[in-house]
């Protein structure tokens, strides 16, 4: 009689592992994931007041970003990653980044990142990472930076690094803004 309760018993936790397992599988499919690293926490943390009276120089730098690229054909794509880094190269002065805006393929406008100019220490680095799942931007995404910095101040760096891995194979390459303003 043991023999036979405990066989049951083992088939009923069995075929509760399974059921909770099911279960799970079912509601992870429906969580909403984060496509993109928009932690206005980040920004607000980094709000900067400047004055109009400032002599500070302007400047807009354009960085090309790809969120897919395309594999084998141009009917198939391959999802990437991309880290956008915004970096002071002055060790002396901090900048101000007034504008980081996202823009897909056709030159449509995704989001902006913040709302308000934020600071950047000397020698202190940011970034923006757009998740591998978030491909409205396309093959030809981009972003638009403005900037203010002092004058005889190095201008900001903007970076693109996208990658991605699949079991043993692995995709990296980077990018660099161009200042257009």
């Amino acid at each position: 009689m043991n023999k036979k309760l405990s066989s049951i018993l083992s088939s009923q936790m069995k075929l509760s592992s399974i059921s909770l397992f099911l279960l799970l599988l079912v509601f992870s499919c429906n969580v909403k994931r984060e496509e993109s690293s928009i932690n206005p926490e980040n920004w607000s943390k980094r709000i900067a007041h400047i004055n109009d009276k400032d002599s500070l120089e302007y400047g807009k730098s354009y960085l090309s970003i790809y969120s897919q690229i395309y594999s084998t054909t141009e009917h198939k794509t391959h999802n990437l990653t991309a880290m956008i880094s915004l970096r002071n190269t002055s060790d002396v002065d901090t900048i101000y980044i007034l504008k980081a805006e996202y823009f897909d393929t056709h030159g449509t406008s995704i989001r902006k990142y913040f709302e308000q100019p934020i600071f950047l220490k000397p020698m202190e680095t940011t970034e923006i990472i757009i998740n591998e799942i978030d491909v409205s931007g396309g093959t030809g995404s981009n972003f638009i930076f403005e900037w203010k910095i002092p004058k005889n101040c190095p201008q900001p760096l903007f970076e693109g690094i996208m990658n991605s891995t699949m079991g043993q194979q692995g995709l990296s390459f980077t990018t660099q803004a161009v200042r257009i303003k």
